[in-house]
C-alpha cells in the first residue's frame, strides 16, 4: 500500500503529522506492507534563500500579525506538538527558502533513505535551529545519513532534481492541494493537516481493507497462468 505525503520543512504541521502518521501506523498489523513516498511542497517559495528569518519576524512580515498574535500561535503550536511528543524550538528556528532542503530529500529517495531524511530535516529546522538552506549544513545532514558529501554538493549547486522538487510541486496544484501536510492514501483516499494517531489509524485501516485485501484475495482464489502451464 503505498502513500503519499506531501510537505515542506519549516511546517510544524507536517512534523506533528508525520508523527501521528507514524504512531498510527506503527499499531497496524500490515504495517511492513505499507510504502512511504514523501512530496515537496513549498510554503513561501518566495523567501530568499540567501538569508533567514525567526518565526515571530516571519509572522510579523508575511501575514502581518501583531507580535502578541504570533507568541499566541506559537505556544499553541508548541502545546500540540508536545501531544506529539515534539519539543518545538520556535527562538531558534530559521526561516528560510526550502528549495535546496527538497533536493536533498530527492537524492535520499535515491538511496532509500527519505523517510529519515524527512525527520533530520525536521529537526536540524525545529528543534537544533539550523538553517536547512545553508550548502554545508545540508552537506553535514547528508553525511550523518551516509550519503556521499561530493555527490550532495553537486546536486545542490546544480540543477539536478529541480526538475523533480517542481514535478512534485505541480502535481499538489493538479490535486488541487494547498496546504500541508496532505497525504494520499493508495490513491484512492486523502487526508488533510496534522490529523490525531486515531484517525490516521481509522483511515489506514479502512484503505488496506478496501484496497488491499480484494486484491489478494483474487491472488487466493483465482484461476492463473504461468510459465508451467494453467491451474485452476
Amino acid at each position: 500500500m503505498k502513500i503519499e505525503i506531501w510537505s515542506d520543512v519549516m511546517c510544524p504541521f507536517c512534523y506533528i503529522g508525520k508523527n501521528n502518521f507514524e504512531q498510527a501506523l506503527e499499531k497496524l498489523p500490515f504495517k511492513d506492507e505499507v510504502q512511504v513516498e514523501w512530496k515537496s511542497f513549498q510554503l513561501d517559495p518566495t523567501l530568499d534563500p540567501k538569508e533567514t528569518k525567526n518565526t515571530i519576524e516571519y509572522f510579523k512580515e508575511k501575514k502581518g500579525f501583531p507580535e502578541a498574535q504570533a507568541q499566541q500561535m506559537i505556544g499553541q503550536v508548541q502545546q500540540m506538538g508536545k501531544s506529539a511528543g515534539i519539543d518545538f524550538n520556535f527562538d531558534k528556528a530559521l526561516i528560510t527558502n526550502t528549495f535546496p532542503a527538497h533536493k536533498l530529500l530527492h537524492l535520499a529517495k535515491k538511496y532509500n533513505k527519505s523517510n529519515v531524511m524527512e525527520e533530520a530535516l525536521f529537526i536540524a529546522h525545529f528543534i537544533d535551529g539550523k538553517n536547512v538552506g545553508d550548502l554545508q549544513t545540508l552537506i553535514s545532514i547528508a553525511e550523518s545519513l551516509g550519503i556521499d558529501n561530493t555527490e550532495t554538493e553537486k546536486v545542490l549547486t546544480s540543477e539536478e532534481f529541480d526538475y523533480d522538487v517542481n514535478q512534485d510541486i505541480m502535481e499538489a496544484r493538479n490535486n488541487g492541494v494547498s496546504g500541508v501536510p496532505f497525504f494520499i492514501l493508495n490513491g484512492k483516499y486523502a487526508v488533510s493537516g496534522a490529523q490525531p494517531v486515531e484517525l490516521f489509524a481509522s483511515a489506514l485501516q479502512q484503505t488496506y481493507d478496501e484496497t488491499v485485501l480484494p486484491l489478494k484475495h483474487l491472488s487466493d482464489h483465482g484461476a492463473s497462468c504461468d510459465t508451467d502451464g494453467c491451474e485452476i
